[in-house]
């Protein structure tokens, strides 16, 4: 079995780009990263399928016949990425609808991942005034610890 360098090149490309625009923060790039994704990884699976005749018992003749799992599978991925695709498009409707853009904000975790992360290589200047150190903390501007208002009241 060969398989062909056209398919070879044409799967990494789409998967590659499709695993950098799932990174993104915008909902429209994380789609079109899982659309071309999906559309790479059925090429990978239709590449690993024997060719032949039609599957089809007494209609083959001398040729082996090919192989109908990998084409299965492709099937039930296409509906599979067409439903993930409809979910995306939704949520970055609606938040287009509600918010003005798609794109997708960080929240306090993040930031507080973010700020022990620079804190760790040096990055961060020590006054201890970063998102991430006050969240670390708990200084969190009176959300947490001893902010104020009623939660900090003895």
């Amino acid at each position: 079995m060969t398989t062909n360098l056209v398919y070879v090149i044409t799967v990494g490309v789409l998967v590659a780009a499709g695993v950098t625009m799932l990174l993104e923060r915008s909902l429209t790039r994380v789609l079109m990263g899982v659309i071309l994704f999906g559309n790479g990884v059925n090429l990978l699976i239709l590449s690993g399928g024997r060719l032949g005749g039609p599957p089809i018992v007494g209609r083959g003749g001398r040729e082996p016949l090919s192989d109908p799992l990998p084409q299965a599978m492709i099937l039930t991925a296409i509906v599979i990425t067409l439903g993930v695709s409809a979910f995306l498009l939704a949520m970055a409707y609606r938040s287009w609808q509600l918010v003005g853009h798609d794109e997708v904000r960080d929240d306090v975790e993040d930031r507080r991942i973010a700020g022990l992360a620079a804190r760790d290589q040096g990055l961060d200047s020590g006054d201890g005034d970063t998102p991430g150190d006050r969240a670390a903390t708990g200084r969190a501007g009176g959300a947490a610890g001893n902010g104020g208002g009623a939660a900090g009241a003895p």
